[in-house]
Parts: structure tokens; sequence; C-alpha cells
């Protein structure tokens, strides 16, 4: 579980919880990204925030 607040390190920031509006908006800027683009990658690819970066890369040109 993403929130998981008990949790200061490890699995949790390795996880995207696009439920949690704090989450949304500190990954949406830490990724260079609008929130409804985040969203859009993490339904295409899962929470993982290596996934969702190699998504997000695709869409920039090289």
């Amino acid at each position: 579980m993403s929130d998981d607040k008990s949790r200061s390190q490890g699995q949790d920031r390795q996880r995207i919880n696009v439920h949690q509006d704090y989450e949304l908006r500190d990954w949406a800027k830490s990724l260079n990204t609008t929130p409804e683009r985040l969203k859009e990658a993490v339904q295409a690819v899962g929470d993982r925030a290596e996934k969702v970066r190699e998504y997000l890369s695709k869409d920039k040109p090289a």
C-alpha cells in the first residue's frame, strides 16, 4: 500500500498512489507532468514509479 505512513523508505517510495492528493501532486511535480497525465500513465502501466517514468519518457522528444 503506497500511503503506509509507518514506512519511511523502501517499497513505499517505489509506488505511486494516485488516490492520495498529496502523492498525486508531489509525483506529478517530481516527474514534470500533470496530475491527469500521471493518472493516465499509472492506469496504463501500473503504480511502479520506474514503469511510470518509462511510460512518460516515451512522449518526450529524444
